[in-house]
């Protein structure tokens, strides 16, 4: 299985995967962050690298590969800002054959800005800081696909998100 966690920036994603790796040692957490970062060393760097085909494609077939190879279940970590590139991520491994339970980590807009602004930014910290602000999407809760489990990071611990999770887990495995 594939547990994607999506949602804003500042959402808890990397958190989640952290505290959903300790509890789920024999799976693997794939960052497809570093695909893109790999990516801009061989292509000239653009403002977003999911806006680069390769990108897409190379996220569907190294969490596919990863999956199939090395585990059972793979942690992603990973915002789907796009609607059309979270259905053509997520829809790829779908119809690979992969099993997949989507998280979308809610929060109120107010609540991930104040964290956005709190956490370190690399590279020049105002360019970062607009960047990541200027993707904050008020309405993406309501945009995710039927199926998607919809948390409240803002209302719920770390620990309360990733009972939330597993739970669904298990569900879908049924």
């Amino acid at each position: 299985m594939i547990i994607w966690l999506n949602g804003g920036f500042a959402a808890g994603k990397t958190t989640l995967a952290a505290e959903l790796h300790r509890r789920l040692p024999d799976a693997l957490v794939f960052n497809p962050e570093d695909l893109g970062i790999t990516l801009w060393q061989w292509v000239p760097p653009n403002e977003d690298f999911q806006d680069l085909p390769s990108w897409r494609e190379l996220v569907v077939a190294t969490a596919r590969s990863l999956r199939r190879h090395h585990t059972d279940t793979l942690i992603v970590p990973m915002s789907l800002v796009r609607d059309a590139y979270r259905a053509e991520i997520l829809g790829g491994l779908s119809d690979a054959g992969e099993e997949i339970l989507h998280v979308f980590l809610d929060a109120d807009v107010d609540v991930l800005r104040e964290r956005i602004m709190a956490r370190p930014s690399p590279g020049d910290p105002q360019e970062t800081l607009a960047w990541a602000l200027s993707r904050l999407d008020p309405g993406a809760a309501a945009r995710q696909p039927e199926g998607t489990v919809v948390l409240r990071s803002d209302r719920l611990t770390t620990a309360e998100l990733a009972d939330a999770v597993l739970a669904a887990r298990v569900d879908l495995a049924r």
